[in-house]
This record gives C-alpha cells, sequence and structure tokens, in this order.
C-alpha cells in the first residue's frame, strides 16, 4: 500500500509539468520557399539600414505585430511568381525607388485555406509594409477582389495562423490590416527614413478584418492607433 502511495506521488510529480504547460495549436504549415539567396539576404539588411535605420548583419524581425493582406493574384502560383524573385520586377517602378527588394511575406494563404511558409525561417525579414517589416508577421491571402473574394477557408486559416504566432512569439501586442498601417505613422514602432514614403493600401478590407478580431479577441490583440 505505502508502495502504491509512493509510486503514485512520484507520477504525480512527473505529471504536473506536462499538465501545467500551454501546447502549441495544432497547425499544418507547408513549406514553399521562395528563392532567398545571398543577394535577398543582402537587399533586406540594406532595406534594414536605408529604410528603418536599422544596422544588423542579421535579416530577421523583432515580432510585435503581425499584417494581414491579400495578393488580388488570382491563383497561388501566380503569387509564389511574384514573390520568388530577389528583385521587384521592372513593371513596379511606383516603390522601386525605396528599394529593389522584392516585397515578400513571411506566411501565404491559397484559398483552400492552406497555409504555406515562403521564407527559411518564421521570423526571416519579409518587405511586406512601410515602416513596419522590421517588427511584422505578414499573412498574404491569394486573391481578394471581385472575382476571387477572400474564402472561408482563408479566414479560417488565419485564424489558426495568428493563435499559433501569439502563443509562440508573446511579444506580439498587434494585429492590423494592411489598410490600417499609416495609422502607425507618429507611433514609437513606425521607423521610415523618407517621410515622403508612403502608400494607401485596401486589403484586406474591413470586413475581414472584423471577422478575425471577432474570432480572436480572446488574444487581446491591439488594433491599430485611433
Amino acid at each position: 500500500m505505502q508502495k502504491q502511495i509512493i509510486i503514485a506521488a512520484i507520477l504525480g510529480v512527473l505529471l504536473l509539468p506536462v499538465s501545467g504547460c500551454s501546447a502549441s495549436p495544432d497547425i499544418n504549415i507547408v513549406k514553399k520557399p521562395v528563392i532567398f539567396d545571398q543577394e535577398r539576404e543582402q537587399l533586406s539588411l540594406q532595406y534594414l539600414k536605408e529604410r528603418h535605420d536599422i544596422d544588423t548583419d542579421k535579416a530577421v524581425i523583432d515580432p510585435k505585430m503581425i499584417v494581414v493582406h491579400y495578393t488580388v493574384i488570382p491563383t497561388l502560383e501566380g503569387t509564389m511568381r511574384a514573390f520568388n524573385e530577389p528583385k521587384l520586377p521592372d513593371f513596379r517602378v511606383a516603390i522601386t525607388g525605396a528599394s529593389s527588394l522584392n516585397v515578400s511575406s513571411q506566411f501565404v494563404v491559397d484559398r483552400d485555406g492552406t497555409i504555406y511558409q515562403i521564407l527559411p525561417e518564421e521570423t526571416t525579414f519579409a518587405r511586406h509594409v512601410i515602416g513596419l517589416n522590421y517588427c511584422a508577421f505578414g499573412i498574404e491571402n491569394v486573391g481578394g477582389d471581385e472575382n476571387t473574394p477572400l474564402t472561408d477557408a482563408q479566414l479560417n486559416a488565419n485564424i489558426e495562423l495568428i493563435k499559433y504566432l501569439k502563443n509562440k512569439y508573446p511579444e506580439v501586442e498587434y494585429l492590423i490590416g494592411h489598410q490600417e498601417a499609416n495609422q502607425f505613422r507618429d507611433h514609437p514602432l513606425f521607423k521610415e527614413t523618407d517621410p515622403n514614403y508612403r502608400t494607401e493600401k485596401s486589403d484586406p478590407g474591413t470586413a475581414f478584418m472584423e471577422q478575425l478580431r471577432d474570432k480572436l479577441a480572446p488574444l487581446k490583440l491591439s488594433g491599430a492607433p485611433q
């Protein structure tokens, strides 16, 4: 009897740390990398220095927020082609002046809800939001125009991905849509060396962000400054 009590006590002690841990959400992220060679890394480091005034030898972010986008490109294949090359294509002259680094994000969500990680690591630097790239995860959703509206599967995938990121990176404080990024212009997190470098965005739309925030309310993520 005494032996059984001792064994039960030992098992209880051993089980306590497991039952007390907060497990990561069960999520499937498929790796589908774009080109991230020495050229892209150097362009990323150059962007961090010239645009964000951050001098570093490693092209990674300091996660503080999640920015949700849509691509308007109707297919995953087209989206991957757009992000794949290290340098911007010639037709994107409007933003080439700021840097020749191609745009991308850490994650892409296809219309069927499949989540892809397209950079080598989750915290690898990506150019996707002016002034905030250095501290922001980017989630790009395939489609988004009137012919390819964002799907319920994408909404659910975004919810699960954001839960996963917040669980893994508790320092993440903000969740915003790309269209809300300019509201950070007077915020300490906003770092852009050229005060005239701004763009107006509409993605992923107010309705999509309202649905995300409603479902993710328990995470208590802040939105953009009002």
